[in-house]
């Protein structure tokens, strides 16, 4: 028995319109996720919103380094409480399979540079804490220095805090992993009220997280460029004295929309450092 499929995985994942790893997971390009680290939680909102995604962010995270932006693709895994049979037959599976270390350390083995691992551990702090300093160093090496989201605990955190990742996670507990068991790999999971699924852009800021379907991160990066280069050019002709702010600040007359589109032919995003 396999933790999942590549095949699975790419029917979950139909609507994908990018390449796949050989798990099947969606690869949403680099520069849309580099492109993605200056969105805003609420402008992504906005896009998933309007494609009906109304499911798709979680708050109120214990959030390690609040100064990160945490992006990149989802490789997701899904616990449950241990049961004896269940917990054997995943445990046979893994050594047929050569898998190495605990349940925990498995998933780790399946990241890579850009991912972002999200551990759904319903809500367990004590006895769920799904790294320490030696998983998390381990995260830190294989993806680059993204990070993870886990509905769960963490240990080790003051020495997790100082590795070069993002942490977002339900609590901190000096207990290790325990009474569980890693039933799925890159299936869907639940975090709090969001169903995720691998490969997903995942956006952590200071609000929380919020997943992108793949199909969503070019629309995504492209609208929130769109409003930091309509902001800009507000503030700029605020500035110069050609309108007010209360003109700025609501429905842009005719005459502004063709100001803007003047002024948008005229200039390159990437100058303005926006």
């Amino acid at each position: 028995m396999e933790l999942n499929s590549p095949e699975r995985v790419t029917d979950l994942t139909a609507d994908n319109p990018y390449a796949r790893d050989h798990f099947g997971r969606p690869l949403v390009p680099a520069e849309i996720l580099e492109r993605m680290q200056k969105v805003t939680t609420e402008e992504a909102w906005g896009v998933l919103e309007g494609h009906d995604y109304k499911r798709q962010f979680e708050g109120g995270w214990h959030n390690l380094q609040p100064q990160r932006i945490l992006v990149g693709r989802a490789v997701t895994c899904r616990f449950v409480p241990q049961r004896p049979d269940v917990h054997e037959v995943i445990t046979d599976e893994g050594t047929r399979n050569a898998r190495d270390g605990d349940h925990s350390c498995w998933v780790v083995d399946h990241l890579e540079a850009g991912d972002v691992l999200v551990v759904e551990l319903f809500g367990k702090v004590a006895g769920g804490t799904a790294i320490g300093h030696t998983l998390g160093s381990a995260i830190a090496r294989r993806t680059g220095g993204t990070g993870l989201v886990v509905d769960g605990g963490i240990r080790d955190m003051q020495h997790v805090a100082q590795l070069p990742i993002s942490v977002f996670c339900r609590g901190v507990h000096p207990t290790g992993l325990a009474g569980v068991t890693l039933v799925e790999i890159n299936g869907p999971v639940r975090i709090g009220d969001a169903t995720v699924l691998p490969g997903d852009v995942v956006l952590g800021t200071p609000s929380g997280v919020i997943f992108v379907p793949p199909k969503l991160a070019a629309e995504v990066v492209e609208k929130s460029e769109q409003t930091r280069m309509r902001d800009y050019f507000g503030k700029t002709r605020i500035a110069a004295g050609v309108y007010t702010p209360g003109e700025v600040d609501r429905a842009w007359s005719e005459p502004m929309d063709l100001d803007y589109e003047g002024w948008r032919a005229s200039v390159q995003p990437e100058d303005l450092d926006l």
